[in-house]
C-alpha cells in the first residue's frame, strides 16, 4: 500500500490539507504501507520556496513523517513531455489550434442555450496548423461508455463519458497541466490509494481515463468531504486560524490538533480523546462520513486542554518555553519550569494562556487587577498583610509545607478564616484573584519578590485610605 499527500506550494499548510495528509498517513501506517510527500509546484507564478518550507514545517510539527520525498513536479518535466508524446503517437491526444477568443465565444453560445460549457472537439480530427497560434494539446477522451468510481468514502459514482470533454494536458507553452502531472506521478510512484478532498472528485473520471490510456493500474480513490465554518461556509480566514502553524503560535499541541482533525468526519463510538497508537489501530478510511464537517473552535480548545492536563510535564515544559520566550521571559531565570507546569497544568486551555498566567512568577506586574484590588486590597486587609509580611520575612524554610503552615498560623492568630488572609495575599503577590494554591504560589515567586510585592500592596491600601 502506498498513499500520498500532494500539496501545491502557494501558501501555508491549511487545516483541510493537514486532515487529508493525516488520513493518508494513518491509512498507510495502519496497513504497514508507505506515505509519500509530493510537492505539486508546476504553477510557477504562485509557487514559492517560502510556501514549500511552510508545508514541510507544518508536517514536521504535526509529526507526519513521510517515507519518501519530498518529490517536486518541476523536476519531472521531461517525464511529462515523454508521456504526452506517447499519447500523441498513439493517437490518444491531439493539437488544438482554437484561440482563446473562439473558445470564449463557444462558451457564451452554449450558456445562452443553457448547455454545459465544454469543448466541442473541433480540432479532434486532423486540425490544421494556424499561423501565429501555438497549439495546446488535448487528451482524446472516450465518447462512449462510463467511468465507474468505487470511492471508499462517497460510494459508487458513475460519470458518463459523454459528459466529459477533451481536457488540455499541455498548455501552449508546452507546460503540462494538473490532471496530466498528477496521473503520471501517481502511476510512477506506485500510489495505490488516492485520499484527497472531494473538491477533486470532478477530476477523477478524467484522470481514470488518462490512466487507462497509459495502460496504468488504477489506484483506489477516497474523496473526503470539505471542512466548513460554523456558518456552514467553506473554512477560510474569516473563521479564524486556518494555517496549521498558526495553531502552534496560538498554543495548541500537535497531538490535540491531529486528534481533533481525525474526528472531523470519523468517529469510534463516543470516544473523544485518542492516543496516536489508537488512531492508527482504529481509523478506517471507509468509516469517514461523506457529509461535510463543521469546525468548532471551542471543541478544539477543550480537547487541547485535555492533552495539556494529561501530558507529561516534561513534554509541556518543552513547548511552554517557546511561549514564555515570546513574552520576553527566560525560563532559566526563575524556578524549575517543571514546577511551573505542574502548578498550572489544569488551569490553561492553551500554552499561550499558560505562559500568560505564569508571567507573575518571573517578573513583577505593573498594576493590580481593578476588580480584585477593589474586593481584596481594602483597609481591612492591611493588618493580615503586615502580619504575613513579618512572618514570611522571618521564615528560613521557603518550602510549600512551611509556607502553608505560616499562612495557617497567621490566620489562627488573627482569628480569621484562612481565605481572609490568603486571598488578599494572593492579590498582593500575583496582581489578580486567581493562581495556584497560595503556598505553591509563594514558593514559585520566591521570598524576595513576595516581600517586595506585599509592600506594594500595602502602599496601594494606604493610598486608598488617604483617598477616602
Amino acid at each position: 500500500m502506498r498513499t500520498r499527500f500532494a500539496p501545491s506550494p502557494t501558501g501555508y499548510l491549511h487545516i483541510g490539507g493537514a486532515r487529508t495528509a493525516f488520513y493518508s498517513w494513518l491509512h498507510a501506517r495502519k496497513h504497514g504501507g508507505r506515505f509519500v510527500l509530493r510537492i505539486e509546484d508546476t504553477d510557477r507564478e504562485r509557487s514559492t520556496e517560502a510556501s514549500v518550507n511552510a508545508i514541510l514545517e507544518g508536517m514536521t510539527w504535526l509529526g507526519l513523517e513521510y517515507d519518501e520525498g519530498p518529490f517536486f513536479q518541476t523536476d519531472r518535466f521531461d517525464r511529462y513531455a515523454e508521456v504526452i508524446q506517447q499519447l500523441l503517437d498513439k493517437g490518444l491526444a491531439y493539437r488544438c489550434y482554437c484561440t482563446r477568443e473562439e473558445l470564449d465565444d463557444l462558451r457564451e453560445q452554449q450558456m445562452a442555450r443553457k448547455e454545459k460549457p465544454r469543448y466541442n472537439g473541433k480540432c479532434r480530427v486532423g486540425a490544421q496548423a494556424r499561423e501565429g497560434v501555438e497549439p495546446v494539446i488535448r487528451f482524446k477522451n472516450p465518447t462512449e461508455g462510463a467511468v465507474v468510481i468505487d470511492d471508499l468514502v462517497k460510494g459508487r459514482v458513475v460519470i458518463q463519458n459523454s459528459e466529459l470533454d477533451d481536457l488540455i494536458i499541455a498548455r501552449s507553452d508546452g507546460t503540462p497541466t494538473y490532471n496530466l502531472t498528477v496521473v503520471v506521478d501517481d502511476w510512477d510512484m506506485g500510489v495505490t490509494h488516492v485520499i484527497r478532498g472531494d473538491d477533486h472528485l470532478n477530476n477523477t473520471p478524467r484522470q481514470i481515463n488518462l490512466l487507462r490510456a497509459m495502460e496504468a493500474e488504477l489506484p483506489i480513490y477516497a474523496h473526503v468531504p470539505m471542512i466548513l465554518g460554523e456558518d456552514g461556509k467553506r473554512l477560510s480566514k474569516r473563521h479564524g486560524a486556518v494555517s496549521v502553524m498558526q495553531y502552534r503560535e496560538d498554543g495548541f499541541l500537535p497531538e490535540a490538533l491531529l486528534n481533533y482533525l481525525v474526528r472531523l468526519g470519523w468517529s469510534h463510538g463516543d470516544q473523544e480523546v485518542f492516543s496516536m497508537d489508537e488512531m492508527i489501530e482504529l481509523f478506517d478510511i471507509k468509516d469517514v462520513n461523506g457529509a461535510a464537517s463543521i469546525f468548532n473552535q471551542e471543541k478544539l480548545l477543550w480537547l487541547n486542554q485535555q492533552y495539556i492536563i494529561n501530558a507529561e510535564p516534561e513534554y509541556i515544559a518543552h513547548h511552554l518555553g517557546i511561549h514564555l520566550g515570546k513574552l520576553g521571559i527566560d525560563p532559566s531565570e526563575g524556578p524549575d519550569i517543571l514546577l511551573v507546569v505542574k502548578a498550572q497544568q489544569e488551569r490553561a486551555k492553551t500554552l499561550v494562556e499558560m505562559a500568560q498566567i505564569s508571567e507573575f512568577i518571573y517578573r513583577d506586574f505593573d498594576e493590580f487587577d481593578p476588580q480584585a484590588a477593589k474586593k481584596h486590597l481594602r483597609p481591612v486587609a492591611q493588618e493580615p498583610l503586615e502580619k504575613m509580611k513579618a512572618a514570611l520575612a522571618a521564615l528560613e524554610d521557603w518550602s510549600i509545607e512551611a509556607l502553608h503552615q505560616t499562612v495557617q498560623q497567621v490566620s489562627e492568630a488573627l482569628e480569621l478564616k484562612m481565605g481572609k488572609v490568603a486571598q488578599p495575599l494572593r492579590v498582593a503577590v500575583v496582581g489578580r484573584a486567581a493562581s495556584p494554591g497560595i503556598d505553591e504560589t509563594l514558593a514559585l515567586i520566591g521570598k524576595e519578590a513576595t516581600l517586595r510585592r506585599i509592600d506594594k500592596a500595602l502602599g496601594f491600601i494606604l493610598q486608598r485610605v488617604q483617598a477616602g
